[in-house]
């Protein structure tokens, strides 16, 4: 494969915590082995196609201001196709072992939908020779059903039912595109699955649509044989005044309702989980308290503005708590960590691109590695444990497996109990003793 879209940078190697070199990983050895596996198989770190080689630096405010060297031609296969050259040779530089993309990232809509079809059917031609030439393979694939101004009312959720048939059939492709390359999920992202006024929305009616549209995706699924693991990924807020996926709990409670929880499970964003006024390891907690932990997208928000701004994440600390939740629940199975965050505005040069995953993958792999001591050491789990063995003894038992009653509980504490002694939370403790692990 062509090599020479980043030709001043070298393949990215580890060389250490105490490197100079703004081109070198410090935590991050992809082959170091880590509780008897590779580093690299722990993390599974994915690149974003849509941020990493289809963002140009627009925002609100003004238009792009990134400009590729591969992005000429008049021909828009023949674009994309370069494009992924370049991809590619970023994905083998930077030592990442998947990627992930919407359909309409890596091939040009066309003007029908059997000529966006056919484009995509040639890019995913060469995609698939890129991924055996490289090793790379696709973590997760989607379908974009909130780009084009068809979707402006929604997808699936969509008032008019020729919308929906039409987002199905993209979503057809989309899964059919996945399973071509390999896919290890597939991610349905409701990017305007929800309303902006109640005036003119049946909002139940909307909700049993989307249901709907899930269920024929799992049974489509079914028929082409995709056995990779769908995903939800919830999204408050923006860009509708509400959206149906507004953080992990109301998505539990849809899928449930809707008898979809067999076939689900979410994939988390940092920067939706604070949009949704919640911590990044509390929608981990909940997503994993459920059984439906799934998959990462690794970024971070600005607490001071309120739009989703895709940033890089240095949080080594809530990085470390994200990693300790993770590693309690067992880990992510198929899914990964998906680096959906996008370069700010002026980071115009391509080894910016370098950069800022390169600073991504250090602060993840450094807190995985302290987020296993922790865990090692069992200190922060064991006062946890201690913290609630009373419901391991007699009563306590009973309580949680409901042997006991209000009645049975009353006479219990009036014959024998009495009076509960308040114990310390010891809060404080607990955080310094996190900060131990941080700074040491």
């Amino acid at each position: 494969m062509p090599t020479h879209h980043f030709p001043k940078i070298k393949k990215i190697t580890y060389e250490g915590p105490s490197t100079t070199n703004p081109l070198a990983f410090r935590y991050y050895d992809p082959n170091e082995m880590v509780a008897g596996k590779k580093l690299k198989d722990q993390l599974r770190f994915s690149i974003a196609y849509w941020h990493s080689f289809r963002g140009v630096g627009t925002d609100p405010f003004g238009p792009g201001t990134i400009v590729r060297p591969w992005e000429k031609g008049k021909d828009p296969v023949s674009i994309a196709k370069t494009r992924m050259d370049a991809a590619f040779e970023f994905f083998t530089k930077i030592q990442a072992p998947f990627y992930a993309f919407h359909d309409r990232d890596i091939a040009p809509e066309g003007r029908t939908l059997a000529e966006s079809n056919r484009n995509l059917d040639k890019v995913v031609a060469h995609a698939k020779q890129l991924q055996k030439a490289t090793g790379v393979k696709l973590l997760w694939g989607t379908a974009n059903l909130f780009s084009n101004p068809r979707y402006m009312c929604g997808a699936a959720t969509n008032p008019d039912a020729h919308v929906f048939a039409y987002a199905a059939a993209q979503v057809k492709k989309a899964l059919e595109v996945t399973r071509t390359l390999g896919g290890e999920n597939y991610v349905f992202w409701g990017g305007r699955e929800g309303y902006e006024t109640l005036l003119n929305t049946d909002l139940k009616r909307e909700q049993d649509h989307l249901a709907a549209f899930l269920h024929m995706a799992v049974d489509y699924a079914k028929q082409i044989g995709f056995k990779g693991q769908f995903l939800i990924e919830p999204k408050p807020k923006e860009p509708t005044k509400h959206q149906y996926d507004f953080d992990v709990a109301s998505g539990i409670a849809f899928l449930r309702t809707y008898g979809l929880e067999k076939y689900f499970k979410f994939n988390i964003e940092t920067n939706h989980a604070t949009l949704a006024g919640h911590t990044f390891q509390h929608e981990i907690e909940v997503a994993a308290a459920a059984g439906l932990l799934g998959s990462i997208d690794a970024n971070a928000g600005d607490t001071l503005l309120g739009w989703d701004t895709d940033q890089f994440n240095p949080d080594v600390r809530e990085l470390t708590l994200a990693m300790f939740s993770i590693l309690k629940a067992g880990g992510l199975g198929t899914g990964g960590f998906n680096f959906d965050a996008k370069l700010r505005r002026p980071s115009i040069d391509l080894a910016d691109l370098f950069y800022a995953h390169i600073g991504g993958m250090d602060s993840y792999a450094l807190a995985y590695k302290l987020a296993l001591k922790i865990r090692a050491e069992g200190k922060l789990e064991k006062f946890v444990d201690d913290r609630y063995a009373s419901y391991d003894g007699d009563y306590g038992k009973a309580i949680e497996k409901r042997r006991l009653g209000f009645k049975d509980l009353e006479k219990l504490v009036l014959r024998k109990l009495g009076e509960p002694k308040p114990k310390s939370g010891r809060q404080e403790y607990l955080e310094n003793l996190l900060s131990s692990y941080l700074h040491h």
